[in-house]
């Protein structure tokens, strides 16, 4: 027995370089070098306490939810531009920005037949109302445009209800405004939505109906209802059963009404005028406290760069921070900070958006030039602590858009997002769903991107080719 033995142990010893070879980590890169000590002091600054979730608490809980044109959102901004000079954050101000107004109302829907239930209910953003006293109608169940346009005259009169199983928000999503105006050419006298979103507790979602809707020859009442109720509605059809139900909505727009884009920064200490935006939308649904959705975002943005003053980590280029305003059911915000700031946009180096929720980071994903995306991997290995190593292909945001368009490189902040639309634009969207130290996390990604980005010595590159489109 003992040959084998000492030919096993020979081969062992003679693996063992290259299996030692494999394990040794990849030598640091250049940035690695040169700033993993300073991401490194911002992720145990950041980390040390629960400062950006009481923050975000106080925000949420002490205005509310932010429709845009609200005294809540214009309120949360008063407080925030305050808060942000007491922390001696510069150059401190209201960018404006003329926004729209869309009140809800009252609103209710109604099971008569074949029984009676008061089903929760929240109008779509941006529908018209039902005639005084409501609409009273048999309902005819879909699950597809396809499959509304074979029921065809089976609409006419109707109230359609659109019962589509959530696949991804993206997929789904296109029945919230398409839904409506599609039921309408067939001669529907409402729509009822299933909520956009996986899970249910007879939770609704609302959200933006979009431009289909507002360009539409015909706009009837839209509203959506819980996935739970959809679902029995669509097994009583297929009993055979006699449905109807009575909507009643109140929705209406007001005149455009003045609001402002939060601005904060952290001026660069060799080319100020060069720019590295970054941040989230101040404004939320009028349902819930838009904690995730987004207050979350601003004040990761927000708290990254108060944690870099108090570090004394003043990169070459400005860091701006942004309260996007009128994200929800407009865009406004993103729109008027392109037109405000077109003349610089040639030094805005990057925008990064954080509007996907404040779970889990995840990393970030980037979209511009090939040369750019390899400084954004570069920097991604800085966040090793946080369990992230690099950063993928495509990214941005609504707010954003606009300036990515004339060409500045887009840089989406990325989570976890298996729970994000179990909350996404209902009630729930509250600050209990949000953990402190995910938050804290978020908060040191952000603030070492940044400032890594403002601070290198070449800037961002843009020139080669594009990823991420």
């Amino acid at each position: 027995m003992a040959r084998p033995v000492l030919l096993l142990l020979s081969a062992s010893i003679l693996l063992a370089p290259t299996l030692s070879a494999q394990r040794r980590p990849a030598a640091p890169n250049p940035i690695q070098r040169e700033y993993q000590q300073a991401a490194d002091r911002i992720i145990a600054a950041a980390l040390k306490d629960s400062a950006a979730w009481n923050k975000l608490a106080e925000l949420t809980d002490g205005f509310g939810h932010r429709l845009s044109g609200s005294d809540a959102l214009e309120r949360a901004i008063d407080w925030t531009l305050a808060r942000m000079k007491e922390e001696g954050l510069e150059n401190v101000r209201g960018e404006p920005a003329m926004v729209p107004r869309w009140i809800r109302g009252h609103e209710k829907v109604e099971l008569l037949e074949p029984r009676y239930l008061n089903m929760p209910m929240l109008g779509l953003g941006g529908s018209v109302a039902t005639p005084r006293g409501g609409i009273q109608a048999e309902v005819v169940v879909v699950t597809s445009f396809d499959d509304l346009k074979a029921k065809g005259a089976q609409v006419r009169g109707k109230i359609v209800l659109f019962d589509v199983p959530f696949t991804s928000y993206g997929a789904t999503v296109r029945y919230r405004g398409g839904g409506p105006v599609e039921a309408a050419k067939l001669g529907a006298v409402a729509t009822l939505l299933r909520s956009v979103g996986p899970y249910g507790m007879r939770t609704p979602h609302t959200g933006s109906m979009g431009t289909a809707y507002d360009t539409a020859a015909i706009k009837i009442p839209a509203a959506a209802i819980s996935q739970e109720d959809a679902a029995m509605l669509h097994r009583m059809q297929k009993r055979g059963q006699r449905i109807v139900v009575r909507l009643d909505m109140e929705a209406h727009w007001l005149p455009d009404s003045p609001s402002r884009n939060v601005v904060a920064e952290l001026a660069g200490r060799e080319k100020p005028d060069e720019v590295v935006v970054f941040g989230g939308h101040i404004d939320s649904w009028d349902v819930g406290t838009g904690a995730m959705d987004d207050a979350g975002g601003v004040v990761i943005a927000w708290e990254a760069v108060r944690l870099l003053k108090e570090l004394g980590l003043r990169p070459r280029r400005t860091i701006r921070v942004v309260g996007w305003t009128n994200e929800e059911n407009g865009g406004r915000g993103g729109a008027a900070y392109r037109d405000t700031h077109r003349a610089a946009l040639d030094k805005h180096v990057a925008a990064i958006e954080s509007d996907g929720g404040t779970f889990k980071f995840r990393g970030f994903g980037f979209t511009g030039s090939d040369s750019g995306f390899a400084v954004v991997n570069q920097i991604s290995k800085l966040l090793r602590p946080l369990g992230v190593d690099s950063a993928t292909a495509g990214g941005g945001g609504a707010d954003i858009g606009p300036i990515m368009e004339l060409g500045v490189p887009g840089i989406s902040h990325n989570v976890d997002g298996t729970r994000y639309f179990w909350y996404h634009h209902t009630e729930a969207d509250n600050v209990d769903k949000i953990d402190p130290r995910e938050l804290a996390e978020n908060v040191a990604a952000m603030a070492i991107l940044a400032y890594v980005l403002a601070d290198l010595p070449g800037g961002l590159p843009r020139g080669g080719k594009v990823v991420g489109r």
